[in-house]
């Protein structure tokens, strides 16, 4: 079943990463010394809190996430293309979530969606490691 997960990840993955450089432009503003995230995570669609300022650590990871679209919709296009994203913010405990629902398993993979609009994916989550949850910095506003 991890082959689902490998399928998902277009080129190897990367660890957590440190904040990025200054020079790096749009998540530099986002990230504090600690490599947290400074603002709460937004719906882009509907504004839905996801989660609270320092929820969640900066990440870069190369995945694959489906077109966005409504919660069905994605896990049915889940193996149709989509975007490469590289940024994220990983999250260690679904608890940490103030708002967000999941696709059905997609092979080994669950999508992240918002869970008050249920556009998405937002995020991606492989059901092999339990303490993972990234969430695409693209896909979601900040405040």
């Amino acid at each position: 079943m991890a082959a689902a997960c490998a399928e998902m990840e277009p080129a190897a993955a990367l660890p957590p990463s440190p904040p990025p450089p200054a020079e790096a432009p749009g998540s530099a503003e986002l990230v504090c010394a600690q490599g947290r995230n400074l603002k709460a995570v937004l719906c882009q669609r509907c504004g839905s809190r996801v989660l609270l300022p320092g929820a969640a650590t900066f990440a870069r990871r190369e995945l694959l996430l489906p077109a966005m679209r409504k919660k069905a919709a994605a896990a049915a296009a889940a193996g149709s293309g989509g975007d490469v994203v590289r940024e994220h913010w990983l999250v260690r405990d679904m608890f940490s979530f103030e708002n967000v629902g999941f696709t059905r398993d997609v092979g080994n993979v669950k999508f992240l969606v918002c869970a008050d609009c249920e556009a998405g994916p937002i995020g991606w989550h492989c059901l092999d490691d339990k303490d993972s949850f990234y969430v695409a910095l693209e896909r979601v506003a900040h405040e």
